[in-house]
């Protein structure tokens, strides 16, 4: 047997294994989220009745999945300037410079620091921060939840971005240049153009981890199994709940729990698809 054929056999084998793994964490969600939907059928993704006691059970993950988005996309939104303009100083305007090298160190350094370090700082700086500012709910909820977020996927985001952007063939912007374009034309008709689909999926792929982001979310939001009915109020995320509720769980609870865990994961599935799809359009 040749070294191309154990090639493609060990990479035949490697793919196999993603698909089996995926298949089976699908599997063990929907056999565990079963009891959950037999119980409450579609109402339990459209109910926001959380009551877990006894002999009254009743299950909805509308609250959660609502904490969810709005954390997300509130947390994107307020991270997007900034990780844009970061990546355009660091991969276009200084490039190549020794303050554009340390600050994408710095980045790529801070992308990588554990969310549970994120949380402690949220809980013991910016949560007493927000006091002073006014924030109700002593600090927790909603709002404070997304900054942290947004602090957490900016350097993730910006470092992706970065390395899109600092792709872009110099032969495209030196014949910019050659027809007069400044530096700005050149950065916004050029190389932001060139780099959009990859850029696109940075952000994509930053909002995925928002989704799923857990402890330091738990931290923060508060933990209440309602709808937040404001930015500044106390609410659950889908990962939030599963985190803090999940070692007591049992029976129908610990069901619902799973059928959340099942939700998320389609959750972020059609947003990755949905990136895709425009990644492709954009291309």
């Amino acid at each position: 047997m040749n070294s191309d054929k154990i090639t493609k056999g060990v990479l035949l084998l490697s793919s196999l294994l993603i698909l089996f793994v995926a298949g089976g964490m699908m599997y063990s969600l929907v056999e565990g989220a079963i009891p959950a939907f037999k119980s409450f059928g579609l109402k339990f993704v459209f109910s926001n009745n959380w009551n877990p006691t006894e002999g009254k059970e009743n299950y909805g993950a509308l609250p959660f999945i609502s904490g969810t988005i709005i954390t997300a996309v509130a947390a994107l939104l307020i991270s997007l300037p900034l990780s844009f303009s970061a990546s355009l100083f660091i991969g276009e305007y200084y490039r190549g410079t020794k303050l554009a090298k340390v600050l994408g160190t710095m980045v790529d350094l801070l992308a990588g620091i554990p969310s549970i370090v994120y949380g402690l700082w949220g809980f013991y700086v910016l949560r007493p921060l927000l006091i002073d500012l006014g924030l109700p709910n002593q600090g927790f909820g909603v709002f404070t939840a997304s900054v942290i977020l947004a602090i957490m996927i900016i350097p993730y985001a910006t470092s992706l971005s970065n390395e899109i952007i600092a792709m872009v063939p110099n032969e495209l912007k030196e014949a910019a240049y050659s027809l007069g374009a400044t530096k700005s034309e050149v950065i916004f008709n050029v190389v932001v153009p060139s780099a959009r689909s990859g850029i696109v999926a940075g952000y994509i792929l930053s909002f995925g981890r928002a989704l799923g982001e857990t402890m330091a979310v738990t931290m923060l939001i508060g933990n209440s199994n309602v709808i937040p009915d404001s930015f500044f109020s106390t609410g659950n995320t889908m990962a939030s709940v599963i985190a803090n509720q999940f070692g007591e769980a049992e029976g129908l609870k610990l069901s619902a729990l799973i059928a959340i865990g099942l939700l998320l994961f389609l959750i972020t599935g059609i947003i990755n698809a949905i990136g895709k799809f425009i990644i492709k359009k954009m291309a």
